[in-house]
């Protein structure tokens, strides 16, 4: 009976539920302020079209989470843009800076959720989209490397980078 009672425990163990991780790097406004710095930030919240939807998903090949978009307009006349995907079951919330002449500014991740993936926060990783267009290719293992460990995030974070660029290619900048 002795024996049975050491067990009991371990075999509790290996059917327990992994314990969710999160990790909060920055604030909304802390990721503003670095990604813009010294730019007054106007919000601009709109509920995405059917059209405007179809319009996304034909242009990158991946449909909005959200139809709910939120993004800020600097006043140099870049973008803030904030947005999830899912890394492997959780989501990512992730913002991108987009320049006044639509290219990418930067790439940051606000909230990981994910146990394992973290290494999409790789300063060296997220400068690859640095500088990408509307209409460029941007994908995972061609234009953008793949991390070993993370592939799920670094390829739902690659897809909605083009997204965005979409969005604010066929959406935003007509603003």
């Amino acid at each position: 009976m002795k024996s049975a009672i050491r067990f009991l425990p371990l075999a509790a163990l290996a059917v327990a539920p992994a314990a969710a991780h999160a990790t909060v790097y920055f604030t909304l406004e802390q990721a503003q302020a670095q990604m813009l710095p010294g730019q007054k930030l106007t919000a601009v919240t709109l509920e995405l079209t059917d059209a405007q939807v179809a319009a996304i998903q034909k242009d990158s090949g991946e449909a909005p989470v959200n139809r709910q978009l939120r993004a800020w307009k600097a006043g140099d006349g870049s973008w803030f843009i904030l947005d999830q995907v899912v890394g492997k079951h959780e989501f990512i919330t992730y913002a991108v800076a987009i320049d006044p002449g639509g290219g990418v500014k930067g790439v940051e991740i606000l909230d990981y959720r994910e146990t394992f993936g973290d290494q999409v926060r790789q300063a060296a990783w997220r400068a690859q989209f640095t500088g990408r267009h509307h209409g460029q290719s941007l994908k995972l293992g061609k234009d953008i490397q793949n991390i070993s460990g993370a592939t799920l995030s670094s390829k739902h974070i690659t897809d909605g980078v083009r997204r965005l660029l979409s969005t604010h290619a066929l959406v935003l900048g007509k603003l």
